[in-house]
């Protein structure tokens, strides 16, 4: 594995061991109930952190094309889910998610930072890294 592909996965793994740990201190230390919506995008960025330790140690930039799936999922999440939170039509119509209402906020920094929006972020960034990563591997093979 060539230093970009060794580079773009430890960004991955970063961004994606900021996120996890950014949940979990929303969640655990500062006591904020994850609705259901917040539940998925854990489901799908969780995994990220664990994929990308295990190839990181076995040098596997192929990974990629995994992440890239769970983020561009992930990402279609935390959009509707920061929409919900912010549009007017979308937070009418917003479905019932159990405990804790989808259109809560949190937290709103600056007036448009909200959880979905961070998590969001973080999906896009994994995303456009590991679409990166195999737009090099197919270079590679070349």
């Amino acid at each position: 594995m060539n230093k970009k592909l060794e580079n773009s996965l430890l960004s991955i793994w970063l961004v994606s061991l900021l996120a996890t740990l950014g949940s979990l201190y929303f969640s655990e230390i500062r006591s904020y109930e994850p609705c259901e919506l917040c539940w998925y995008q854990r489901i799908l960025m969780y995994p990220i952190l664990l994929m990308t330790t295990i190839a990181y140690i076995q040098k596997n930039a192929r990974i990629a094309v995994t992440t890239a799936v769970f983020s561009c999922i992930g990402g279609i999440i935390s959009l509707y889910h920061y929409g919900i939170q912010k549009l007017d039509f979308l937070a009418d119509s917003a479905p019932a998610c159990g405990r804790v209402p989808c259109t809560g906020q949190y937290i709103n920094m600056l007036g448009f930072i909200t959880i979905p929006f961070l998590a969001g972020v973080a999906f896009i960034l994994i995303a456009i890294t590991s679409f990166y990563m195999i737009k090099v591997l197919k270079g590679e093979k070349q």
